[in-house]
């Protein structure tokens, strides 16, 4: 018997800093894969883009800050008001501010990089954690790193937070064990985004030099074709960890450079 489509629930994926990189190639691969996509990140305008270009049907854009307990509660509404069911989340906002040792480093940056990478991925998967539940087939991604298993020199503020994240998402999937929710982590290695080592360093010309001499480093769309396979696998494969590096990079300290 073929079963009415109109009473097919929609399934709903919601995105977190999908204004940009790995963000915003994800929910528009996601949208490519069937699902409707709630594209949240700070940047409204970039948002409405989005949505203006796959449609009303296909995505919502609800601008959100991670860092806010009062901003993450009005995503939860908006999303609880749509049609359809909640089965996939990928806590994708995170960033890093800053290479400065730890003798040195700034105070303000770590706690803005544990808010973000951390705390940001605790408040939005409270909040909708029920929903994927509900679901009865939800899935939580996260986007970690590398940096989540390897410390470097300057790089403290960001492996502190990236390790922590990363005691969560562990931590999350033997508390919801028994229960209907894959709980998976990606961490990609060295990615060329416009803005994540722009970000982080605050001038152009050392953000150039990350990627200076890799050959083929990867892109936001290779992270994103990660995320959509393991959403995409049958309900009861969970992939824990997925480590996804270029070519050229064997390490974190080993990097091939050409030139």
């Amino acid at each position: 018997m073929r079963q009415d489509q109109s009473m097919v629930q929609k399934n709903i994926a919601v995105v977190t800093g999908a204004s940009s990189g790995i963000g915003a190639a994800t929910a528009r691969r996601l949208v490519a894969e069937g699902f409707h996509v709630v594209a949240a990140a700070r940047r409204a305008d970039r948002l409405e883009s989005f949505v203006k270009e796959v449609g009303d049907a296909s995505a919502t854009a609800v601008t959100c800050d991670v860092t806010s307990d009062e901003s993450v509660a009005e995503l939860a509404a908006a999303v609880a008001a749509l049609d359809g069911r909640l089965t996939l989340l990928v806590n994708n906002a995170g960033g890093a501010h800053g290479m400065d040792p730890v003798a040195s480093g700034s105070v303000a940056d770590w706690q803005w990089m544990y808010d973000v990478n951390v705390l940001g991925t605790l408040r939005v998967t409270q909040a909708l954690l029920p929903a994927l539940e509900a679901s009865g087939a939800g899935t939580v991604v996260t986007v970690g790193s590398t940096a989540a298993f390897t410390v470097y020199e300057g790089g403290g503020g960001y492996t502190a937070a990236k390790h922590a994240q990363n005691a969560l998402v562990g931590t999350l999937r033997l508390e919801l064990a028994g229960k209907p929710v894959r709980v998976v982590e990606i961490d990609p290695g060295m990615v060329h985004t416009d803005e994540f080592s722009l970000n982080r360093f605050g001038d152009q010309g050392k953000a150039d030099a990350v990627y200076a001499g890799v050959r083929e480093p990867l892109v936001a769309e290779d992270i994103a074709d990660c995320i959509a396979w393991t959403a995409t696998r049958p309900q009861h494969v969970n992939i824990d960890r997925l480590v996804v590096r270029p070519i050229a990079q064997a390490a974190q300290h080993k990097v091939v450079r050409e030139g």
